[in-house]
């Protein structure tokens, strides 16, 4: 683990004020919706709202430390501030990061442009700058994003679910936003845990007519999530069952993000007594979790169009990728409500922030 980023103040630099006018001017010049701080320590709060003006500015960081008298209403700027504590994630990440929060919390459109400052090279001083469209960069999933998950399913099994769950979370039915569960995996173990809610849509089918991969089963299970119930769906894409209730058994050992319904809470308890893998699209938001072991390992956010994948070749491939997102910048050129945002602690997998919003709180057991 990294060791923990320096708390003591750092006074106001002629670099730092170089940066923000560089920041400053990329926002005009693209019209940009926010402009992002990424703190590693407290600084002159007063001075850096001064060198932004009027513009919408978030703050985020990885310690209550970091970002002392930034969301101070009474006595400071009273910033929107992110609490992140991803103290030992690399910088793309920790800006990833803080963006989803920023959108689940409604401080940004999806759509949003964003120009972000954060250290890129010397631990502590701002160094580099960005100009981030967020419906590019929060609809760009690799590969990689589910090869953190450890499991036995197929790969393209997953990631076509995943794609029909951002799908429903987007599009709603009908032009209302519904809510479901799809539990992948371990199937026969998920159906002990289940039994039918009334009516399952997909009995009696030939297997061959209930693939998740076959486009007229994918409008088919888009119609069926407006039921109650959740989808049960074998490793390799076949649909088992629909309809069901979960009745998974508890476990003391889970802990959720508040706000999170009993569709996420049957997600955690039904992956934590199977190998099972759960997607679990929010009605609220459409937002997409995804569960392992219990636990939330990927969140996807809603997007206006459609979420891409693209294959790589190897680490390098990703770094690139990363680098490719920031503007370099070496040399030295030159207000809302307090809000503080945490996070769910990590685990084997990169985990979803927390939230505070109220997502599925009335949602059934079974989706």
């Amino acid at each position: 683990m990294a060791p923990p980023r320096a708390t003591a103040p750092r006074r106001f630099t002629p670099q730092l004020e170089g940066f923000c006018a560089a920041a400053s001017g990329l926002a005009d010049q693209h019209s940009a919706d926010a402009i992002l701080f990424l703190a590693e320590r407290p600084i002159d709060w007063a001075k850096l709202q001064e060198a932004f003006g009027s513009r919408t500015l978030l703050v985020a960081a990885d310690s209550e430390d970091q970002l002392a008298g930034a969301h101070d209403d009474d006595n400071g700027p009273g910033f929107d501030t992110i609490l992140l504590g991803m103290n030992d994630a690399p910088v793309f990440e920790r800006l990833t990061q803080a963006l989803l929060e920023a959108v689940a919390d409604e401080l940004l459109e999806p759509g949003s442009k964003v120009v972000t400052l954060y250290s890129s090279y010397d631990p502590g001083v701002i160094d580099s700058l960005s100009l981030i469209h967020l419906d590019e960069h929060l609809g760009r999933l690799t590969v990689r994003d589910l090869r953190r998950i450890e499991t036995k399913i197929p790969m393209e099994t997953i990631r076509a679910v995943i794609d029909l769950a951002v799908e429903i979370g987007r599009e709603g039915r009908e032009g209302k936003p519904i809510g479901t569960l799809m539990v992948v995996g371990d199937h026969k173990r998920t159906l002990e845990l289940s039994k039918p809610m009334g009516f399952d849509p997909v009995k009696g089918y030939p297997a061959s007519e209930r693939s998740i991969s076959d486009a007229k089963v994918r409008d088919g299970v888009k119609e069926i999530a407006q039921m109650d119930g959740a989808f049960i769906i074998s490793a390799n894409g076949t649909v088992v069952a629909a309809a069901q209730h979960i009745t998974a058994p508890a476990s003391t050992d889970i802990t959720l993000s508040k706000g999170l319904g009993a569709r996420h809470w049957t997600a955690a308890q039904i992956t934590k007594a199977t190998e099972a893998i759960a997607v679990a699209v929010s009605s609220s938001g459409g937002t997409v979790r995804v569960f392992q072991g219990g636990e939330v390992v990927l969140r996807i956010e809603p997007l206006e169009r459609a979420m891409t994948w693209r294959e790589f070749e190897s680490e390098h491939d990703g770094d690139k990728e990363k680098a490719a997102a920031t503007a370099d910048a070496k040399k030295p050129t030159e207000k809302k409500a307090s809000k503080v945002r945490s996070k769910t602690p990590r685990g084997k997998a990169a985990k979803a922030a927390a939230e505070t919003k109220p997502d599925d709180a009335a949602a059934d057991a079974g989706g």
